[in-house]
Order: C-alpha cells, then sequence, then structure tokens
C-alpha cells in the first residue's frame, strides 16, 4: 500500500516506522516545508493519505485528497466546529472521509466503558461525573478531542448533563473538563463519578505514541475500497 503522509511531526514518524514494518511505502510526506506547496498530482500517487498537521490545515488536507480520488485518515482534532460541512463535502464527492478523534484500540474500548457506565449512572443520581484529561505541553487544542468524544458520549447517555465546559463547573446541567499541559506527557484521560461516600474513576493512560499511529496504519489499510464517512466503530465492530 502507498501511503501520503500529510504531517511529519512525532506522530507522522511514528506512523512511518509502523507502516514501513507492515510492509507499506511512503509515497510523500508533507511537513512545514512542503506544506503549502505538495499537488493533486503527488497525492494521485499515493493510495491512501494518512493526515496528522494541525487544527488551522486540516480541511484543506482533508479537500485535497478528496480532490485527487484517494481516502484519507484523519487524526488531526480542533476542527470538528466543521465536520458536518466537512461530511457533506466527503458525501457530494462520493469520496472517503476516516475520522476518530483516537486511534488507539485501547482508548476506543475505554470509550465504550465509559458509554456504558454513564447509562448505569442514571439510575444513581448521588453521583455527579467530571472528567481530566493530561497531555504534552506541545499540544495545540484544549481540550483533546478525545476528551470532548468522552464527554459528548457521557451527555448522550447521563439524564440531566447537557453541555460540557473545559472548566471545574458546580452547574448540575454541566459536565466539567479539566486540561492540563504537562512535559511529554502522550496522553491521560479519567473519568470520575463522586458521591458523598465514595468515589468511581475510570482512566485511560497511553505509555506512548504507538497505540494511537498502529490504529492509524490499521484505519488506513481498512479503509482502502470504501466509500463513505467511517470511524473506530466501524473498524472495530462496535
Amino acid at each position: 500500500m502507498n501511503i501520503a503522509l500529510i504531517g511529519y511531526g512525532k506522530m507522522g514518524k511514528e506512523i512511518e516506522k509502523i507502516a514501513l514494518q507492515r510492509g507499506h511505502t511512503i509515497t510523500l510526506k508533507v511537513d512545514v516545508d512542503n506544506a503549502t506547496s505538495y499537488t493533486i498530482d503527488d497525492l494521485k500517487k499515493a493510495d491512501v493519505a494518512i493526515e496528522f498537521s494541525t487544527p488551522e490545515t486540516a480541511i484543506n488536507n482533508i479537500y485535497k485528497c478528496f480532490e485527487a480520488g484517494i481516502p484519507i485518515v484523519v487524526g488531526t482534532t480542533g476542527w470538528l466546529h466543521k465536520l458536518e460541512e466537512v461530511k457533506q463535502k466527503c458525501a457530494d464527492k462520493k469520496q472517503t472521509l476516516f475520522y476518530t478523534s483516537n486511534y488507539s484500540i485501547g482508548v476506543n474500548l475505554f470509550f465504550k466503558l465509559n458509554e456504558h457506565l454513564a447509562k448505569l449512572m442514571n439510575s444513581f443520581p448521588s453521583y455527579n461525573v467530571s472528567m481530566e484529561e493530561i497531555h504534552h505541553v506541545h499540544k495545540l487544542d484544549a481540550p483533546s478531542g478525545t476528551a470532548i468524544s468522552l464527554a459528548n458520549i457521557v451527555i448522550e447517555q447521563l439524564n440531566g448533563k447537557e453541555k460540557w465546559l473545559n472548566q471545574p463547573t458546580n452547574n448540575p446541567n454541566e459536565l466539567g473538563i479539566i486540561s492540563k499541559r504537562i512535559g511529554e506527557v502522550p496522553g491521560t484521560h479519567t473519568v470520575t463519578y463522586s458521591s458523598d461516600v465514595d468515589e468511581i474513576t475510570l482512566t485511560h493512560t497511553a505509555h506512548n505514541r504507538k497505540g494511537f499511529a498502529l490504529g492509524a496504519v490499521i484505519a488506513a489499510e481498512w479503509v482502502i475500497g470504501k466509500k463513505g464517512v467511517f470511524g473506530m466503530n466501524e473498524l472495530m465492530n462496535f
């Protein structure tokens, strides 16, 4: 499989290592030096693109891949306010988009545990839920895309929670998220249910970036030959 890497920072380099180990070829590397100069023809040499860039450039990269007619696997977060627009463009162009806020297999299992616990908690209103996420100091968006996904799952499943805030809150209708940026932490997400008598905590801690990179390469392998918008639920058969 020929892969275009759009974004060649730490994640891009980790993806490259795993892709090469799995027998794939990197036909294009897009970094700060050629981010505005790579062409549709450059993209057409690839079977699929894997995109980990910046919130400001992600949508343009996605649309370039649509024009080139190749599937794109997107790992950049911070552009979700435009997600519905991008989905519509994908449908109009009959192209392929794979998007998730987190490509780690473990995190996606964590999403399902979070969903199940939120459903259970509807019967136990004495517990209030809050969240914390910790990432490295280079991360550009806060809260993380993973934290937003976790929060949205809680809001969908837990009666009374209407919105999330990126700060602590005492409003029972709000879900508070605390975002911390510390050192080189790959990513830690914690969902906590507290009552007067005890506390229940779900935590996922990434030890390195390999899990994210492997998931992105697996998604690229899986999406070849498909049309539409996909995510980890489809890949993992949830």
